[in-house]
């Protein structure tokens, strides 16, 4: 019987009673996720970051999640770096063995009651030795009792046994050995300084005695043993003559592997030669991404806990590694014995290999646009090169960034991306989480990519290179980023030589054709009569491109981008894959609902769900949740319109900030496209939304909103009058101009017509 540690009372085998489980801190020496106990916390190691928390390791072999959701701060605020003790509390352990890790505010020992250590076999305070039953009992008392004895008999403590000795001896040489790390002579070796544990990571700061320094003790032993043989001795001699040969086999240099095959050779000794595209330092070994013409791997390498491996290896080297294939937590990782850092005509060979097999690989062989769009068709040199920008990014283990407007038509735009990206990603990658940190999404409020967002990429992408060792990433701004608004957070990330591939249906600004790397734009002479091309629909047939095998479940997308009048041929498209008018309209209606709320968050798995994963069910009830919201607001908004002509144009004038739920949804821009649509009458209408320092406009014509800010701004001089978005045709003044600014604006849209 055992009793807590805290109270007191007696609790069976354990050593704290139910009431008093949050009290304590475990050291957890377990070595299956399944010995956690839900509600306890646990000391951990910070083993990295990812998009959506952070990797705890709580011992070798068993990591947990602390998702980002459940932490009491930004993610991005968080001060652990990798390596670092901390403590987490353990909310679940799922059927697979993951586990689920919860917030502490309490980070120290001395705030909590207790401290046990968790094995296996039971708890014990930190300066108890685990009790163990049956046989090991028994002989430890065995052991004592003949230690005794031997005392009592000899007068003396008893003396250590030659084995004993020579184990010490042993580890202090192998000791020694790890913190000089030799490397053989007329090698550019770095070797790992100790055979790693299997799992990656060791249970402490000791080095563990391997099993080649085992067996060529024992080899030793046997040479001592053995008779020197008799000139004479025909069968000594020929196991002499034998013994250059046998150590010349084992000299052979072993042939490279590609890091495509290493999953078929788990248990086995390889050799690779890559780049290394990644290092991060664990709690346990330090683990080097290595890529190869054909995939990448993590290569574990351990000289202490936490302690960095090879540190003269960074990022874009080229090396050698030999070592053990093995299955960490479900990937496939390679055990270092030994890292060679190549240079001159090695480093050369491996680069040139990387490269030529980018080139082959990266290029697309064609664009075949979907349902055979001819404007598609007349883009298809720079869809080819913004598609060859994306795989050679994946081939280059380079994170992509998507940006997006938070609109119907931009998060398809960016989940056509993202479905066509993320399988190569997983057949690129080993690790089975490479998919979050290789490629995120993240939606803007606006149609521009301002200083705002540009500020937010560029503090990310710094921090992921200086904490984590990751590439500057790729940022494809579908949607976005083709007008002169997005120039200055263009040029900010240009100063950092970050690429930037642009994809916009509308036609761009002549000054950003110049200061993007890759842009797909239409001229104003390729969009035909009065139809025009989606963001949508245009990112859809990038994305076939990207990945052909993506393409069957594209084919519904461009119908789903468009709000109203999509072309027939989408429409055909969407219904030969199975989706009708009815089914295309929920999904457009469900993702804008949900474009809407928590704009900033990419919501992958549940924009996955709505338009490729559901059944119709998911899409049908949160489609009835966007008629409701936008029907009730269109009514409110449209008995307060005010309307008027002038010069022929009538007017349909609605005070957006008096007559709108400015913070929920639909937002203004949407409720201004449907209340124009449904008042919309004859070729010379106008919808203008005025709030307190932005208006609105939507025309029936072909009305330039930058042709319109520029009068108005004459018309109204004190109101600093500027375009914000042509996209979405927005124009913000100076609140205390107010009334002058509508009328100056109403003006300029009549002159224009």
């Amino acid at each position: 019987m055992g009793s807590c540690i805290i109270c007191g009372t007696d609790v069976g085998g354990g050593r704290v009673c139910d009431s008093h489980q949050e009290d304590v801190v475990f050291d957890f020496r377990g070595d299956s996720p399944d010995d956690l106990v839900p509600s306890r916390f646990y000391r951990g190691v910070v083993d990295g970051y990812a998009e959506f928390g952070v990797f705890v390791d709580l011992a070798p072999g068993v990591t947990g999640l602390l998702h980002r959701s459940e932490l009491d701060r930004r993610l991005d605020s968080l001060s652990w770096e990798p390596g670092d003790d901390v403590f987490v509390q353990v909310k679940g352990v799922r059927d697979n063995g993951n586990v689920d890790l919860g917030w502490s505010i309490r980070q120290a020992d001395r705030e909590f009651r207790g401290v046990l250590v968790q094995e296996s076999s039971g708890e014990h305070l930190p300066d108890e030795e685990p009790s163990d039953d049956g046989d090991d009992e028994a002989e430890e008392t065995t052991d004592e009792t003949t230690d005794e004895e031997t005392a009592d008999e000899g007068g003396a403590e008893p003396e250590e046994s030659t084995d004993e000795a020579t184990a010490e001896a042993e580890e202090e040489d192998r000791g020694d050995d790890a913190v000089e790390g030799e490397a053989p002579a007329g090698d550019n070796v770095v070797e790992s300084d100790a055979d790693p544990d299997p799992s990656g990571e060791t249970m402490s700061g000791e080095v563990e005695p391997t099993d080649e320094a085992e067996d060529n003790a024992e080899s030793a032993e046997a040479d001592e043993a053995k008779p020197v043989a008799s000139d004479g001795d025909d069968e000594a001699d020929a196991a002499a003559e034998a013994e250059p040969e046998a150590e010349s086999d084992s000299d052979a240099e072993p042939e490279r592997v590609s890091i495509t095959t290493l999953e078929d050779a788990v248990g086995e000794s390889v050799r690779i030669e890559g780049e290394v595209v990644g290092v991060r330092q664990t709690g346990g070994p330090t683990v080097f991404e290595v890529s190869d013409e054909t995939g990448a791997v993590d290569v574990a390498a351990f000289v202490e806990p936490g302690v960095r491996a090879h540190p003269a290896v960074e990022v874009g080297d080229a090396v050698r590694v030999d070592g053990e294939v093995e299955s960490h937590r479900g990937d496939v990782q390679v055990e270092s014995e030994a890292l060679v850092l190549l240079d001159g005509e090695g480093a050369e060979a491996v680069r040139r290999r990387i490269a030529e097999a980018l080139t082959d690989e990266a290029r697309p062989e064609g664009l075949q646009p979907l349902a055979g769009d001819e404007t598609v068709a007349e883009l298809a040199d720079g869809l080819l090169d913004a598609a060859e920008a994306v795989r050679r990014a994946i081939l280059e283990s380079r994170p992509i960034v998507v940006r997006h407007p938070a609109t119907a038509d931009g998060y398809v735009a960016g989940a056509a991306v993202e479905r066509a990206v993320l399988p190569l990603i997983r057949d690129e990658h080993a690790k089975s989480d490479a998919e979050y940190h290789y490629f995120t999404r993240r939606p803007l409020d606006e149609p521009v990519y301002g200083m705002d967002a540009a500020t937010n990429d560029a503090t990310r992408m710094l921090q992921d290179r200086d904490r984590h060792d990751e590439k500057l990433p790729l940022f494809l701004l579908v949607g976005a980023g083709s007008t002169t608004e997005s120039a200055d957070g263009i040029d900010l990330l240009s100063v950092y030589g970050v690429d930037a591939v642009v994809v916009d249906a509308a036609v761009a600004d002549p000054e950003t054709r110049d200061a993007v790397d890759t842009l797909v734009s239409p001229e104003l002479s390729d969009i035909g009569g009065d139809e025009t091309l989606s963001t949508g629909a245009l990112v859809a047939s990038l994305a076939s491109a990207i990945n052909d095998e993506a393409r069957a479940d594209l084919r519904h997308l461009p119908a789903v981008s468009y709000w109203a009048d999509a072309p027939e041929r989408y429409v055909d498209l969407a219904r030969d894959a199975g989706y009708d008018a009815e089914r295309v309209a929920e999904l457009r209606e469900a993702v804008a609902l949900e474009a809407y709320y928590q704009s900033y968050q990419d919501k992958r798995e549940l924009i996955a769900d709505l338009l490729f994963s559901d059944g119709g069910d998911l899409a049908a009830h949160v489609s009835e949740q966007f008629r409701e919201k936008l029907e009730t607001e269109v009514e409110t908004a449209d008995a307060n319109v005010v309307t008027e002509a002038v010069d022929g144009v009538e007017f349909a004038l609605l005070d957006t900030d008096g007559y709108t739920h400015r913070y929920d949804f639909p937002p203004t821009p949407l409720l201004l496209d449907d209340l124009h649509r449904r008042r919309a009458d004859g070729e010379a209408f106008a919808t203008v939304g005025v709030g307190t320092d932005e208006l609105y406009v939507r025309t029936t014509a072909d009305v330039s909103v930058r042709d319109v800010a520029e009068r108005a701004a004459e018309l109204a001089p004190n109101a600093d009058v500027t375009t914000a978005g042509v996209r979405e045709g927005k124009i913000e003044f100076l609140s205390g101009e107010r009334d002058a600014v509508e009328d100056a604006v109403v003006a300029a849209v009549a002159e224009a017509f």
